[in-house]
């Protein structure tokens, strides 16, 4: 039996530290009013950092969509600077512009680093209209994000770290982690001439693709967050701990019975760090553009998507500083041939989504009838005859033979489909989300939260 740690005193100790004082709800008034109290309001300019490889960097191919800004959210823009290495914040040009897709002028060659380095619609729009939304329709109150997208195409953990190494011999690289830098005191110059305040509110990092067989990758990502905290601090004078929200990535590997170290590793980090490292959840529910045969990149509403849903996480963990966490387990057991998994759901109860199309088929087709769900008894694939929802939080996995005395292991949407996947998906998927209303202010579309990508073994 294992449980998820609770982190009430955490989220506390974050609250006090964003905004001076800690909410003993840190919710919503019952009234629906507002209550500056309950809300983290620091600085008038709030600095988010989006970092990763391609998924981070926009939609390839795709014509942008969110090309107006509706709020007062902005972007660094440089008047016509050269801006490479060495950086320079002090450029007289740079000045801060309202934030649209595309941020910077698409990249012509790969790879390419900042400020070179965007494909295309990124996250980053959709994401920060909606996390001004959110809080004015909460707490009547402007939330004004400046993004800084410095992501690199197809680099893994060692080449958007602080001093990268393995840099590729051609094309460039290398620079994510300096051009934080650069634009942070970029920003913190600027905040100071125009009267306002400014610090970081959250490390975005979406990632894994390249890393996706590395079991060091928990640890190279706590490693990356400790030392933008240390960095960014000391640039904007902030005392608060800036926490990362990671996404996790459903690609790579792709072949027929491929498991993807760095997604399980994406959720455990939140775990390992809770209150510092945020699993968002999985991006396998968002539509896939058919770029390659393994569906790895979003299409332009499928990034508006995944912007939208880091904005909720934001708002709840950051703006409210509330303990918000994925659709999770948080305790499994095996009994005969039924292995029962209870979640952590954000808002109940569990559903299937049978929108999407069943995963594994005939590709692995032990777990054909299991909605996501893989068994494995000491090795071998367990045939997967029945999955149900009992109640507002556990699945029921019922397997054709006796599971007593074997080691097993239970995992959900971990284990590559192989082939070509269905249209518009990736490699790996399952049908488990809960009943969030969410619906996105840009897209319009509800937004449930879906199922983690997870591998545990029973009573471990």
């Amino acid at each position: 039996m294992r449980t998820l740690p609770s982190l009430p005193l955490l989220a506390c100790v974050l609250v006090a530290a964003l905004s001076g004082g800690c909410s003993s709800s840190g919710s919503k008034p019952a009234d629906g009013g507002a209550d500056a109290g309950s809300y983290n309001f620091a600085w008038d300019w709030v600095g988010i950092v989006g970092t990763g490889q391609s998924l981070s960097v926009g939609a390839y191919g795709t014509p942008e969509l969110a090309t107006t800004q509706p709020y007062g959210n902005l972007e660094l823009a440089f008047g016509g600077a050269t801006v490479a290495p060495p950086f320079d914040p002090t450029i007289p040009s740079l000045t801060l512009a309202p934030l649209t897709e595309p941020i910077r002028p698409v990249a012509t060659s790969y790879p390419s680093a900042y400020p070179a380095n965007l494909y295309g619609e990124t996250p980053h729009t959709a994401m920060a209209n909606q996390i001004t939304s959110m809080t004015m329709a909460a707490a009547a109150h402007d939330y004004v994000t400046i993004h800084t997208v410095v992501g690199e195409s197809g680099q893994g953990l060692t080449v958007i770290q602080k001093n990268p190494t393995g840099l590729p011999t051609t094309g460039t690289s290398g620079r994510a982690y300096d051009a934080t830098l650069f634009e942070a005191s970029a920003i913190t110059r600027l905040a100071q001439a125009a009267g306002k305040t400014y610090g970081i509110g959250a490390i975005v990092l979406t990632h894994g693709e390249t890393d996706a067989g590395n079991s060091a990758y928990a640890d190279g990502i706590y490693q990356l967050l400790t030392d933008y905290n240390q960095d960014l601090s000391a640039i904007t004078g902030q005392t608060t701990a800036i926490p990362m929200l990671v996404n996790q990535q459903q690609s790579v590997p792709s072949d027929n019975g491929q498991v993807a170290v760095s997604a399980l590793q994406q959720w455990q980090a939140g775990l390992d760090h809770p209150g510092e490292i945020v699993c968002t959840g999985p991006k396998y529910q968002y539509p896939y553009s058919p770029d390659d045969t393994t569906h790895v990149h979003l299409d332009a509403q499928g990034y508006e998507l995944l912007g939208e849903k880091t904005a909720e996480v934001y708002f709840e963990r950051v703006v409210r500083g509330t303990d918000w966490q994925p659709l999770q387990p948080i305790a499994e057991t095996v009994a005969g041939s039924v292995v029962t998994v209870q979640f952590h759901v954000p808002v109940p109860p569990l559903v299937w989504d049978d929108t999407l199309p069943a995963p594994h088929g005939t590709m692995i087709p032990e777990w054909a009838a299991g909605r996501g769900f893989e068994v494995l008894g000491s090795g071998v694939r367990e045939t997967i005859t029945d999955v149900e929802i009992m109640g507002d939080d556990t699945v029921q996995i019922t397997c054709s033979s006796d599971l007593s005395g074997l080691n097993v292991v239970v995992g959900y949407a971990a284990t590559a489909e192989g082939g070509t996947p269905p249209a518009g998906l990736t490699a790996r998927w399952g049908n488990l989300r809960d009943s969030d209303p969410f619906v996105g202010s840009t897209t319009g579309l509800a937004q449930p939260n879906y199922c983690v990508t997870f591998q545990l073994v029973v009573g471990g």
